[in-house]
C-alpha cells in the first residue's frame, strides 16, 4: 500500500473512514455518557525532538537512494498504533522520533547498517507496517545517541515451492501483497490477523502473530519453517525442514524476538491451496459460560472451524449498539430482532474454509456439538457481516477517538480451569479503574482463539477521555488489567506482543532465570545494545509496575 494514501494520525487509508449513525451515537452516549470531541492537528504542527546528526557512514550505505529526514516521513515512524501513541500524534506531541529512515533493498545492505550503528553509537528500530500496538516500534534510543529507522518495504521477494506447498516471503511484503502473490498461484497462507490491511510478513514472525483464523490454518509461529535474521554479529539462518531434533530451536529465538535480537529478512513458510469455499454463520448461546464449554468440547474433539468467536453479553449488547457502522448494519439489527426477547446471551460466529465436501462434513460435526450446547442458529447473516467488517475496529476506534473516547484493547489466555477467574479478574479490574470519579464505561470481551488445554480472552474497552490526562487515565486502566493477569497467572500477551507495555510484567511470565537467559542471548547477539532499546526486556533492574 502506498505510503502517501495512509493515515499519519490513524489507521489505514487516507479518506476511509467508518461513520457512526446517529442511533449508535446516541446509545453510545446512554451506555457511556456523553464526551469532549478531540480534534486533531495538522501534520505540519506535531513537534517532535529536532534530529540528532548521523554518521557519514550511513549516508554512504544508502547511497542515491539516500535517508528520509523529512517532517512527515519521521512523524510516520515515529509511533505505532496504540492508544497512547495515537493520543501523541493526535495532539501534535511526540516525546520521541527516529532522526533518519533508511530504506535497505537487501540483506546485505542490513548487515552493513548494523556494522555501521553498531561502531558509531546509533540505535536501530525495524519497521514494517507500524502496527504495533503495544509500543514495539517506539524509537528509543537508549544509551545511544540517535536512532535509525530501518523500514523493510523494498525486501518484498516472493518463491513458492509447490512440490513442498511453502513460500519463502521477504519480510517488507504487506499482508495483502503476500496473498495475492499466492492467490495468482491458487494458494493461501491463510493468516489474517485485523491488522491484515497494514502489517508485514516479517511483523508477522517478529511478534508471534496469531491471526483471526488460526483454529484452522494455524498461528503465524506454527506456519513458518524456516527464517533468517541479520544479528550485530552475523545472520542466523535456519534450515528449510519441517522438524529438527537439533537442539533448542533457534527459529523459536528469532520468531516473538520484536527487532530486539536482529531483523528478520524472510521467513519460509507452509501455504494451503485457497479454499473453494466459505461458511461462516452466527450462533446464541445462554452465557459466556455455555459458550466457553461448548468451545473447549469442540477444541478437545478436534472438530475447531477455521475460525471461532465467542462474545460475552456485554459485547454482544455494545455490537447491538453500534450496528449502525459499516456493513454489518442489517445483520447485526437481524441477530438482534431474534435475540432480544432474552436475558442476557452471546454471539457466537463460526467460519468454515476449504472443499467444498470437507467443509460440509466438518461444518456438521461442528454444528452438531455447538447445538448439543443449547446454540440457537442465526443463519449465515451474522457470518457474512462479520467477516465483511473483519479489519474495521480499527476505523471505528479513530471515529470514536475523534468523538473523545478512549478505546482500547488487550488480550490474554489462560487454561480451561483458571478461565472464568482470569476473565472475571480482568474484567472487574478494568471497570473499577475506570469508573473511578463516578464515570461509566464499557467493557467488552470475546474469546479470539481456541486451543484443547485453554483460550483466548481479548478485551475492549470505551470511557469519556479525560481531555489532557488521556495518556494518566489509560495508564491506569492497563496497569490494574495487568496486575489482574499476573494474579491470575495468565499470560501478559497472546497475540499482541510485549514492546514497552508489557515489559514490566516479563518476569511474571518467564521468571528470574528466563529473563537472565533472554538477557544474555541479546548480550551475545547485540553487544552494542542497538537492536529495538527498551523493548521486550529491560536491560538492568525490572521496571516497576506502578
Amino acid at each position: 500500500m502506498n505510503e502517501a494514501v495512509t493515515k499519519w494520525w490513524g489507521w489505514g487509508e487516507e479518506g476511509r473512514r467508518l461513520e457512526l449513525s446517529d442511533r449508535a451515537v446516541s446509545m453510545l452516549r446512554e451506555m457511556v455518557g456523553p464526551a469532549e470531541p478531540s480534534p486533531r492537528v495538522e501534520l505540519d504542527e506535531v513537534a517532535m525532538p529536532e534530529a540528532r546528526d548521523l554518521p557519514d557512514s550511513l549516508r554512504a550505505i544508502a547511497g542515491e537512494v539516500g535517508l528520509l529526514v523529512a517532517h512527515d516521513q519521521r512523524v510516520r515512524r515515529a509511533a505505532g498504533r496504540g492508544y497512547v501513541d495515537l493520543v501523541n500524534l493526535r495532539s501534535g506531541r511526540l516525546p520521541q522520533a527516529p532522526d533518519a529512515i533508511a530504506l535497505p533493498a537487501d540483506a546485505a545492505e542490513i548487515v552493513a547498517y548494523l556494522g555501521a550503528c553498531g561502531r558509531d553509537g546509533v540505535a536501530v528500530v525495524p519497521f514494517g507496517g507500524g502496527t504495533s500496538v503495544v509500543g514495539g516500534v517506539t524509537p528509543i534510543a537508549g544509551p545511544h545517541h540517535a536512532v535509525l529507522s530501518l523500514d523493510l518495504r523494498r525486501l518484498r521477494t516472493v518463491d513458492v515451492d509447490r512440490e513442498s506447498m511453502t513460500a519463502t516471503l521477504g519480510a517488507g511484503l504487506r499482508g495483502p501483497e503476500a496473498e495475492a502473490a499466492l492467490r495468482a498461484q491458487g494458494l493461501t497462507l491463510g493468516h489474517f490477523p485485523q491488522s491484515y490491511e497494514q502489517a508485514t510478513i516479517g511483523g508477522y514472525a517478529a511478534t508471534r502473530s496469531a491471526g483471526q483464523a488460526s483454529s484452522g490454518y494455524g498461528r503465524f509461529d506454527e506456519l513458518v519453517t524456516s527464517l533468517q535474521m541479520i544479528t550485530p554479529v552475523g545472520e542466523l539462518s535456519t534450515l528449510a525442514t519441517p522438524h529438527t531434533a537439533a537442539g533448542p530451536a533457534l527459529r523459536d529465538l528469532a520468531l516473538g524476538s520484536e527487532g530486539t535480537l536482529g531483523v528478520i529478512t524472510q521467513v519460509t513458510a507452509r501455504v494451503r491451496p485457497a479454499p473453494q469455499a466459505r461458511h461462516y454463520e452466527g450462533f446464541f448461546v445462554a452465557d459466556f459460560q455455555a459458550g466457553v464449554a461448548a468451545f473447549r468440547e469442540l477444541a478437545q474433539a478436534g472438530t475447531l472451524p477455521d475460525v471461532l468467536r465467542l462474545s460475552d453479553e456485554e459485547e454482544t449488547r455494545t455490537s447491538m449498539a453500534l450496528s449502525g457502522t459499516g456493513g454489518t448494519t442489517r445483520a447485526a439489527l437481524d441477530v438482534y430482532l431474534r435475540i432480544r426477547r432474552r436475558a442476557g446471551g452471546c454471539l457466537v460466529i463460526a467460519g468454515w474454509e476449504g472443499e467444498r465436501e470437507s467443509l460440509e462434513r466438518r461444518r456438521a460435526v461442528s454444528t452438531s456439538t455447538l447445538r448439543s450446547a443449547g446454540a440457537i442458529a442465526l443463519g449465515q447473516r451474522p457470518g457474512r457481516a462479520w467477516l465483511h467488517a473483519r479489519y474495521e475496529g480499527p476505523y471505528l476506534r479513530d471515529e470514536l477517538m475523534d468523538r473523545g473516547y478512549l478505546v482500547e484493547t488487550l488480550e490474554t489466555s489462560h487454561e480451561y480451569s483458571r478461565l472464568t477467574e482470569l476473565y472475571a479478574g480482568v474484567r472487574d479490574a478494568l471497570r473499577k479503574s475506570l469508573s473511578s470519579g463516578g464515570a461509566s464505561s464499557i467493557v467488552n470481551c470475546h474469546v479470539s482463539h481456541v486451543y484443547p488445554d485453554g483460550a483466548s480472552l481479548y478485551f475492549t474497552f470505551i470511557a469519556p477521555a479525560r481531555p489532557g490526562r488521556e495518556i494518566e487515565q489509560w495508564r491506569s486502566a492497563k496497569t490494574a488489567a495487568c496486575a489482574a493477569i499476573v494474579a491470575a497467572g495468565g499470560t501478559i500477551t497472546h497475540h499482541h506482543g510485549v514492546g514497552v507495555d508489557h515489559m514490566p510484567y516479563m518476569r511474571d511470565e518467564v521468571g528470574e532465570t528466563g529473563i537472565e537467559a533472554l538477557r544474555a542471548l541479546k548480550e551475545r547477539l547485540d553487544p552494542a545494545g542497538i537492536m529495538n532499546p527498551g523493548k521486550l526486556i529491560s536491560s538492568g533492574a525490572r521496571l516497576s509496575a506502578a
